[in-house]
């Protein structure tokens, strides 16, 4: 067995036990370990840190009144793995000290950015946008000076935007996405996604009017046909049928007219954006 296998094992099936409450979330939020004793052969047990969201901790939203949002964040999860872009951390459903929830790989970032520069979303004076940043949008701080709202010119940013379209994803703040200590871009807090209304707000315009690539379409070809088979009867267990149908149509949009979309002026910003 691998590391990496060992881990999601210890992840399924390991003891969850809680270290700590995550204070800044909405929601019922906590750090744990999932333990996972000595096997058959002895082998020495595996810890692996996690994210555990109870669906008993969940405050109910009028916008989004069917299934839970720990369902919503499983299903993000599989659209994540189906395309294989690995955006999300290693998600499942399952019990723990506070009832059944999400339970998610814990993600190491780095240790600050690279040299000290800038992270992959920042606020900077709007004179002073970093070299192969992109700029959402300009305003002013508290002080009057005009700051502008960039991120990383990414390419692992640019396939988190085109994800955001797909799951309809209303909540992409700054803070929902971490530079992990392995180089990777990975998004979290997906609970708020995946309605069949247009709730798309998030920090990622920076490439609203461009083409997709083909790379990135052929990904998507792959979905739409996974939609019809078992990842469309996984997702059905977690979102609505109308939801369902609503995913289906937003993956053929892009298919069709493979462009970004841009904002449509109403609020397609998260409040607040980190």
């Amino acid at each position: 067995m691998t590391a990496a296998d060992a881990r999601l094992d210890a992840l399924r099936a390991g003891d969850l036990q809680v270290v700590g409450r995550i204070r800044s979330a909405s929601n019922a939020t906590y750090l744990c370990e999932a333990r996972l004793g000595q096997d058959e052969d002895g082998e020495e047990g595996v810890t692996v840190r996690c994210v555990y969201k109870p669906v008993a901790g969940e405050q109910p939203l009028w916008d989004f009144p069917d299934g839970t949002l720990a369902g919503r964040e499983y299903g993000s999860y599989l659209i994540s793995a189906s395309l294989g872009w690995d955006i999300v951390p290693h998600t499942i459903i399952r019990d723990g000290p506070a009832g059944s929830g999400m339970v998610q790989l814990w993600v190491d970032q780095k240790d600050g950015e690279d040299g000290g520069g800038p992270g992959l979303v920042e606020l900077c004076p709007s004179d002073a946008v970093p070299a192969e940043y992109l700029c959402v949008l300009t305003a002013y701080d508290y002080s009057g000076g005009e700051v502008a709202l960039v991120h990383a010119d990414d390419p692992g940013l640019r396939r988190m935007a085109v994800f955001d379209v797909i799951v309809n994803n209303a909540d992409r703040k700054g803070g929902h996405i971490l530079a992990g200590a392995d180089g990777r871009v990975y998004g979290v807090d997906h609970g708020v996604s995946l309605h069949t209304h247009d709730k798309l707000r998030t920090v990622l315009w920076g490439w609203a009017g461009t083409r997709i690539d083909d790379e990135t379409l052929r990904a998507l070809a792959v979905l739409d046909g996974q939609l019809d088979g078992a990842l469309g009867g996984a997702l059905a267990a977690h979102i609505t049928e109308a939801e369902l149908a609503a995913l289906r149509r937003r993956v053929r949009a892009l298919l069709e007219e493979p462009v970004m979309p841009g904002p449509d002026g109403r609020r397609p910003l998260p409040w607040p954006a980190f």
